[in-house]
């Protein structure tokens, strides 16, 4: 996920589903991960595993510097869900069911940010998300949303909202200090030998 803005930018999705008919053609001892049992069956139970990913670091700076170079919001969730379907983690439903959570965990991300907010494409044939014409009246309320910063009523729950309490407030990158390969080692002081106080009894002598 480190490399997510360079795949937003040289890549496009073209489809959510594969095509009819490939599964008989590949192995069935050796299936791709995406024609097993998706790992989660619930938008619920998706969403808090997919907030989670996005406010960890790997996921979190790269996320939001794309958001502020301008990639639409919109093509950033549909790149983060396609990787999941891809890894096995939804079927082709539960992604298409994902899009709007993700979309609207994104916009809070970046209005607590302060960050400027491209929601689609301006090209119309490309204000698509896996291949389906988004609803003009959902697409509004993005839009309203990315406007105002005002997310809609429990689309975040508490757990995720006390977890963005805990973010950074800026796009730096937050690091603990690395100690220099030039800084003086630190030598640990050894034990001073303890004397050997065993009595001449004990000895045997």
């Amino acid at each position: 996920m480190a490399e997510l803005k360079d795949e937003l930018q040289s890549s496009k999705i073209l489809s959510s589903r594969p095509i009819p008919g490939s599964s008989l053609s590949s192995d069935p001892e050796d299936p791709a991960l995406y024609e097993q049992a998706p790992k989660f069956t619930s938008v619920y139970a998706a969403s808090e595993d997919m907030f989670i990913q996005l406010t960890e670091p790997e996921m979190y700076m790269p996320v939001m510097e794309a958001v502020s170079e301008g990639i639409p919001i919109l093509k950033i969730t549909q790149m983060i869900l396609f990787q999941e379907f891809q890894k096995g983690s939804y079927n082709p439903d539960l992604m298409m069911m994902m899009v709007e959570p993700v979309t609207y965990m994104i916009i809070a991300l970046a209005e607590r940010l302060d960050l400027d907010m491209v929601i689609e494409e301006d090209d119309p044939e490309d204000q698509e998300v896996f291949g389906l014409e988004f609803k003009e009246k959902k697409l509004k309320e993005l839009k309203g949303a990315a406007a105002s910063g005002a997310v809609p009523l429990g689309m975040l729950s508490s757990s995720m909202e006390e977890r963005m309490d805990t973010l950074p407030d800026t796009l730096e990158a937050s690091e603990e200090p690395k100690e220099s390969l030039l800084a003086e080692p630190v030598v640990e002081e050894e034990e001073e030998a303890t004397p050997n106080t065993q009595s001449l009894m004990a000895k045997g002598i």
